[in-house]
């Protein structure tokens, strides 16, 4: 039986689709592919109105979940991302904070529960393609790794995907940009360590996404709440729209043929 060509990107909060899939989902739509966006917690722990932050006086977490959420329907919508299923669980915070001892907190979820939830949407759109992170959720952040975690559970629980990825961003491409805002004088608010990003040799796929920048840095803008955190959006536009074009990802598994280097995350599917 054929399958509608699907891709499923499974994201920890509202916001995370955009700057390391957005161009992905946004091109994928494009081209006719049915896109799904699993997004695992309501993202309760990000700023509150005033950028006040969480623990701070005056920080309403259902207040800021209601928010982010609908920030996230509006950043689907510019991505033209046709289906986005809310797992609902509890934002756990970054690593370190109290909340991770939260026994609600979505990364202390029994990972058979919630991969269980996403195998059901998995069996639901049967998509070819999976997207989420690595195994260190990209940063340690432990709503990261679970995603990840569950991802990869429900993949080998349901055996639907063909193909699974890891987003990623190339170390060189963070030491160019660095470079490039130092020289125009501007700082970005920290200075990144040398090993911070995806060593290029494990990259084993990048996407031209360019023709999708305006609407990827639209996206990224809906979530307006969370603006002061996104340092990209401080940048001028050109240099916006050098870290926007490209998105990269290091592919896990492949069930089909594909080429050791890819620039189509569907290669060997169509």
């Amino acid at each position: 039986m054929t399958h509608e060509l699907t891709l499923m990107a499974v994201h920890a909060h509202p916001d995370d689709e955009v700057l390391g899939t957005g161009g992905l989902l946004a091109r994928s739509a494009a081209e006719g592919v049915r896109t799904v966006l699993v997004t695992c917690t309501n993202g309760e722990q990000g700023d509150d109105s005033g950028g006040v932050k969480p623990g701070e006086p005056g920080h309403d977490a259902e207040e800021v979940a209601r928010r982010r959420l609908a920030e996230l329907r509006e950043s689907a919508s510019l991505l033209d991302i046709g289906h986005l299923e809310l797992l609902g669980y509890q934002d756990s915070g970054m690593d370190g904070w109290s909340t991770n001892d939260d026994p609600a907190a979505f990364a202390n979820i029994p990972p058979a529960e919630s991969a269980g939830r996403l195998a059901g949407l998995m069996e639901r759109y049967r998509p070819q393609v999976v997207v989420t992170y690595d195994e260190n959720g990209g940063y340690g952040h432990p709503d990261h790794i679970q995603a990840h975690r569950i991802a990869l559970a429900a993949a080998e629980q349901t055996g639907i995907p063909d193909k699974l990825y890891y987003t990623a961003v190339p170390r060189s491409g963070i030491k160019q940009l660095f470079e490039a805002a130092r020289a125009a004088g501007m700082d970005l608010g920290f200075e990144p360590p040398e090993d911070f990003g995806t060593p290029d040799e494990l990259i084993t796929s990048a996407l031209d996404v360019s023709a999708h920048f305006e609407a990827k840095r639209d996206a990224l803008l809906a979530h307006a709440s969370q603006g002061e955190n996104i340092f990209l959006l401080k940048l001028p536009e050109e240099m916006q729209k050098a870290a926007f074009s490209s998105e990269a990802f290091i592919r896990h598994f492949s069930r089909v043929k594909a080429p050791s280097r890819e620039d189509d995350l569907f290669a060997g599917l169509r």
